[in-house]
């Protein structure tokens, strides 16, 4: 008796088969419900693309700027040894006048060289103006061979290179 399956009730049997699968509602449509929502969304979606376009400008206008610190990180790795910090350090207002250069139309940069040259650096630092050897130095460096340049001690070419990489990262356009 063990094995034996019990007996369905016919009655229940009959009521099993009359069941009916549950009615599911339809699914709930993503769209907005309202006109509100529909403008809202546009503004949004708007706002963002906005933001997205300002940041590209915003980064495709300071590119020569991530580019002369990119250039700044190589001089700045060639300053460490005696042998390349001539020419390290001869580079440094070269890489800052064609930096300016990228910005500002060629007559008025092209021109300028020793006090003006570091009047224009200084009127366009962003900040507090160049520390005063960094200035000479860069009213000087052109005329000094890379000879002359390598005697310069690590430290003082150091601070050069940390001043040029203020006024490339601080310097403003005014429009």
């Amino acid at each position: 008796m063990e094995g034996a399956t019990p007996s369905v009730d016919p009655g229940l049997a009959a009521a099993l088969r009359g069941l009916a699968d549950i009615a599911l509602p339809p699914p709930v449509s993503m769209l907005p419900q309202t006109w509100a929502w529909a403008v809202l969304t546009a503004l949004v979606v708007l706002a963002i693309a906005f933001a997205l376009w300002r940041w590209y400008r915003y980064r495709e206008i300071n590119r020569y700027r991530r580019e002369a610190l990119g250039e700044l990180r190589l001089i700045e790795e060639r300053i460490g040894t005696a042998q390349t910090r001539g020419d390290a350090l001869a580079a440094l207002p070269v890489l800052l006048k064609r930096t300016a250069l990228a910005v500002w139309p060629r007559e008025t940069i092209a021109n300028l060289s020793g006090r003006g040259w570091t009047g224009f650096l200084d009127a366009h630092s962003g900040g507090p103006v160049l520390p005063e050897a960094a200035a000479r130095f860069f009213e000087e460096a052109e005329y000094r061979g890379p000879a002359a340049l390598a005697s310069v001690p690590e430290a003082e070419a150091k601070a050069h290179v940390a001043a040029a990489r203020h006024w490339i990262e601080a310097h403003h356009v005014r429009s």
